[in-house]
């Protein structure tokens, strides 16, 4: 039978230690110059192996079908330095290859069984501790390891954002945050994951903090194999990018010598520690078995070359420094991987017959949060009572806009400024937001009342932005960060998609990104075009699940909206996307000039009113002839044809959905039900928009009425007098509607 080359790797190792034919290394490092003894050189190989034999089995379940997911850690197994020498406190992002490091992290806590909970996770056992059965994932809740599925260092930006929040909370003196205040953060990814926007972005980011003084802990760790799947990394690329980087410091060590690395490690630690300093650690290692187990690494590597590679087992030079320091013979170190191959294989047989996800509930169950019991929080971050007192001191010399009628934009900066007022847990961020107040005004002020590090102003950057936010979270912080432009989310749509969105799913509701992005957004901008500023499609966010999207069409549904919001992120832990009408900011009058029907004077949340509550419709009028479905500048629209529709006798209901994601289907039902039509409003284009939904929901649920649509052109939108061509106006809402009721313009 022919071995692949997994096995014959296996195999080689005790036939190659027994021969005393191991590979040499130029560096001559003592275990004493490294700072690590002989027992912890020991038990560092130790994890080396587990974390080999694990790869091996792995393969091996996976011919039987018993094993579904086989990127494996063999070449990184130096990697478990890293798991020994940074604290489980320090919260850790790590990549796919990180067996090693996980294991041997894990022994720092008593109790923890990594070889069980990932043989587990191997197999898609329910019972897997972190996923559920849902992943194979490197993750740990006792060991501050948020679970990891990414492939391209997508994990950066929110690695880069959880030490910002460690310096943040120690700013801020927060008490009950999660990390400690001498906390760092351990991230680690590959080479060719280094050339992604991703990961540019994030050490970018870090260095640009730096640069700033601005406290940054974090060790960046490139485990340069040399190969990103089958595309050779060039020799030299990686020094060469980041060694001379602005703000970071570099650091090299070769990662198949343990004590190369031990030493390596432990200065950079030392340097984010103690100086709160960005740390780029750049380690040779080696790729093992390919890229996953479905790669046939023949295709594109010469036989001669994969065994070059192997020659270069970092297990055999872990073999020859234990020989070597006369810390163990060649017997043990044979005996060792032979009882280790023996308990992994019998702990495997185990893991198998443990329970699968058996049905969609059991798949489905974490996509939302679960609701967190309710713990008494230190008083520092608890709501605070709030006083008429402190009220006045923050609005001081805003008296008329608390008691005048005022636009939606001024309206949302009131109620920022008394959600951060109650809740200092609370963190805006985003570009321009601090100092400037937002393109749109929306922030001002707000950095004056609460300082720089409570309202940030970031770098140009919307990865960072949102992985920034996803840090915040991991800290306990509710962040509300503001992306300028609905179509700027395309540019990191992913750490929406698949970083915060996917966290509870994939760790079994363990963990979550509790946050608020708001989204200045949506179509009819007077002078502005293009597919950046005058976007009119939010449908990015609608197939990603369990995240909320909150679009208010006026200033007082916007001001209870945005507290509702907060409450779902703090209390539910969700991810809200709470879209702002761009069009809609400084809308004053409804029907003619200077009637100030689009005004509302901010109600301060301690006045006696009903909060606007998740999924909760706005209905104006009790008409049953015709039922609008309308959201944003679709019910300011629709609310302008009503005088025209009534006239021609048409007795109307409109209603705001207001909720966007999940929609109350019900509830729109309900208000549908009564009604002889039904015309659906939306801005967005034809393709792909709510409106198709809605459709969808009324020939679902056999809605036995007339029902129509007014949308968008599947168009971009153009400058100038031309902007408004290709959207819905007044006119096509009034034809649609008498036609659907069969009557005649009045």
């Amino acid at each position: 039978m022919t071995l692949n080359r997994a096995e014959l790797i296996h195999q080689a190792f005790p036939a190659r230690v027994s021969a005393g034919d191991l590979p040499d290394s130029p560096l001559k490092i003592s275990p004493g110059e490294a700072n690590l003894d002989a027992a912890g050189l020991v038990d560092l190989f130790e994890s080396q192996l587990m974390s080999r034999q694990l790869d091996v089995t792995s393969r091996r379940l996976r011919a039987r079908n018993e094993s579904h997911y086989t990127i494996g850690s063999a070449g990184h197994e130096g990697n478990a330095v890293f798991g020994k020498t940074f604290r489980t406190t320090d919260m850790a992002f790590l990549h796919y290859r990180s067996g090693a490091l996980l294991i041997q992290r894990s022994k720092q806590l008593p109790g923890q069984t990594p070889l069980y909970d990932m043989l587990l996770s191997f197999a898609a056992s329910s019972d897997d501790p972190i996923s559920g059965g849902r992943h194979k994932v490197m993750g740990s809740v006792a060991l501050m390891v948020p679970p990891q599925t990414s492939t391209i260092a997508s994990h950066l930006p929110k690695a880069m954002g959880a030490a910002h929040a460690i310096a943040l909370a120690r700013r801020l003196r927060k008490v009950d945050a999660v990390m400690p205040h001498d906390g760092i953060i351990l991230c680690n990814f590959g080479d060719a994951s280094a050339n992604h926007s991703t990961t540019q972005g994030a050490i970018n980011a870090a260095g640009w903090a730096a640069y700033q003084n601005s406290p940054m802990p974090i060790v960046f760790i490139c485990e340069d194999n040399g190969i990103g799947l089958s595309v050779p990394t060039p020799e030299g690329w990686i020094a060469s990018s980041f060694s001379a980087r602005a703000g970071l410091e570099y650091i090299y060590c070769d990662g198949l010598n343990l004590l190369d690395t031990h030493r390596a490690a432990l200065q950079a630690i030392a340097i984010a520690r103690r100086h709160r300093k960005p740390v780029f650690l750049h380690v040779r290692m080696v790729r093992l078995m390919g890229h996953a187990g479905s790669d046939t690494e023949s295709s594109y590597r010469s036989v001669k070359s994969i065994e070059a590679v192997e020659a270069q087992d970092p297990l055999l030079h872990s073999a020859r420094l234990l020989m070597e320091q006369d810390i163990l013979s060649t017997g043990e170190i044979v005996a060792m991987h032979a009882d280790i191959e023996d308990r992994v294989s019998r702990i495997a047989e185990h893991a198998i017959k443990r329970p699968k996800l058996q049905s969609v509930g059991e798949v489905m169950r974490t996509i939302i949060p679960p609701t967190p019991k309710p713990v008494a929080k230190n008083t520092w971050s608890a709501r605070r009572i709030i006083t008429e007192q402190d009220r006045q001191q923050l609005f001081e010399g805003e008296k008329r806009l608390l008691t005048n009628p005022q636009a939606m934009a001024r309206l949302i900066n009131l109620a920022l400024a008394d959600i951060m007022l109650t809740n200092p847990d609370v963190v805006v961020l985003g570009e321009d937001v601090g100092r400037k107040g937002g393109v749109y005004s929306v922030t001002t002020g707000l950095q004056k009342k609460f300082g720089p590090a409570r309202v940030l102003d970031t770098l140009l950057d919307e990865q960072s932005i949102l992985g920034l936010s996803i840090g915040l979270a991991h800290n306990g912080f509710i962040p509300i960060a503001e992306i300028q432009f609905l179509a700027y989310v395309h540019n990191a749509e992913d750490q929406i998609r698949g970083e915060a969105a996917t966290l509870s799913f994939f760790s079994d509701g363990q963990y979550t990104n509790p946050m608020i992005i708001r989204v200045a957004g949506l179509a009819y901008q007077k002078g502005f075009g293009g597919h950046f500023h005058n976007d009119n499609s939010f449908n990015v966010f609608r197939d990603i699940p369990g995240i909320i999207i909150a679009c208010p069409s006026n200033g007082r549904d916007a001001v209870q909206m945005l507290r509702t919001c907060v409450e779902l992120a703090e209390k539910e832990r969700r991810v809200v996307i709470y879209i702002e009408p761009i069009a809609l900011y400084q809308t004053r009058d409804l029907h003619e000039d200077s009637d100030g029907l689009w005004l509302s004077v901010y109600e301060s949340p301690a006045e006696d009113h009903l909060p606007i509550a998740f999924g909760q419709l706005g209905v104006t009028g009790e008409g049953t002839d015709l039922c609008i479905l309308t959201y944003g500048n679709g019910f300011y629209l629709s609310c302008q044809a009503q005088p025209d529709l009534e006239k021609a006798g048409v007795s109307l209901r409109i209603v705001d959905l207001r909720w966007l994601a999940p929609m109350n289907e019900d509830e729109i039902l309900a208000q549908v039900a009564t009604c002889k039509a039904v015309l659906i409003v939306d801005e967005c284009r034809k393709t792909g928009s709510i409106s198709e939904a809605l459709m969808t929901l009324m020939l679902e649920r056999q809605v036995q009425v007339p029902v129509a649509r007014v949308t968008a052109e599947d168009s971009f939108i153009p400058i100038g007098a031309a902007s408004t061509l290709t959207l819905p106006d007044v006119a096509q809402i009034t034809r649609a509607a008498l036609t659907l009721c069969g009557r005649q313009q009045a």
